[in-house]
């Protein structure tokens, strides 16, 4: 007879009960086993020298975004050196020159942050106003980028206003006051041309007060002058009139600006309105042309211009428009 069958089966009942529990604990043991995570393989530091000249064999070859990769790599496994200032500088240059601006703009950021005092500071914050200025779009789409890349240039020049930088700054600085005048002018026109005039006086002065060195400010002072013969505004016409013969003695806008007046803007008329034609005028004159001048000719003011300054006192609030 055998040892179990000697058993009576209440004590077999409790013998199997006991030996449950202890055939869970295995499978749980060997689930647990599988489950855990397996050690990430080591990876083997590089002294710095050597990943930084890895970084610069790329860099001759033009291979930009691996060069990048290498120069990250210095900085995220030797933080601390002196190796990691220099490498985070060239990975923004590598990411400029790979046309990966938002990653440039996060490293240019990232120098700045960490060393703002070193001597290659500058060259960071010139990085980062370049790459947001080659991403402004055409005038016809959103500005924000121009917005930011005009704030980058201006930090850039407030800081270090003696470095070359900071001259191609001013340079880029006045484009990018130019095309922001252009989208007020494409508004302004848009505007105009489905007769919401008073909205388009608003782009207009905009363009005149706020943007008073671009090619836009001839264009933009005609259209103030039709828009307000439009609202028979004389005064306000002939105003304008005389900023643009003062300031564009010589430009195509002038000479239709004084056309016009001569017509429609020498005394109200309500018989006569002036309806504004077409949207289609001459080209806006070349930047040179755009510095206003320093005193007016002694032969070379209209009438328009005459009885501009007659009709206009000049208050002591200031501004573009008070001036005669």
């Amino acid at each position: 007879m055998t040892f179990l069958s000697r058993l009576r089966p209440s004590r077999l009942a409790v013998l199997c009960l006991l030996a449950l529990p202890l055939a869970g604990c295995v499978g749980d043991e060997d689930d647990v086993a599988a489950a855990a995570p397996r050690p990430l393989p080591e990876i083997r530091e590089v002294p710095p020298e050597t990943l930084y000249s890895n970084a610069l064999i790329q860099l001759d070859k033009g291979n930009w975004l691996p060069c990048a990769a290498s120069f990250d790599e210095v900085e995220r496994q030797h933080p601390y050196s002196v190796w990691a200032r220099r490498a985070i500088l060239m990975s923004a240059f590598c990411y400029y020159q790979a046309n990966k601006y938002s990653e440039a703009i996060l490293a240019a950021d990232r120098f700045i942050t960490l060393h703002p005092g070193n001597k290659d500071a500058p060259y960071a914050y010139y990085l980062k106003a370049v790459s947001l200025y080659e991403q402004i779009v055409d005038v016809g789409r959103d500005q924000r980028r121009t917005e930011q890349s005009m704030a980058a240039l201006r930090e850039l020049i407030k800081r270090f206003p003696q470095t070359d930088y900071a001259r191609d700054a001013r340079l880029k600085l006045d484009l990018t006051k130019d095309h922001l005048a252009g989208k007020e002018m494409s508004i302004g026109r848009y505007y105009l041309k489905r007769g919401e005039t008073v909205a388009a006086i608003t782009r207009f002065r905009a363009v005149v007060e706020q943007y008073q060195t671009t090619s836009h400010v001839p264009e933009a002072l005609h259209r103030l002058v039709e828009c307000y013969l439009s609202l028979g505004v004389i005064k306000e016409a002939q105003t304008s009139a005389a900023v643009l013969g003062y300031n564009y003695p010589g430009s195509d806008w002038y000479e239709d600006t004084f056309a016009l007046m001569q017509q429609y803007g020498m005394k109200p008329n309500p018989g006569k309105p002036y309806v504004p034609a077409a949207i289609n005028g001459p080209s806006a004159p070349p930047a040179a042309d755009a510095a206003p001048v320093a005193a007016p000719k002694a032969d070379g003011q209209s009438a328009a211009a005459k009885a501009g300054e007659a009709g206009e006192k000049k208050e002591d609030s200031g501004g573009f428009f008070d001036w005669f």
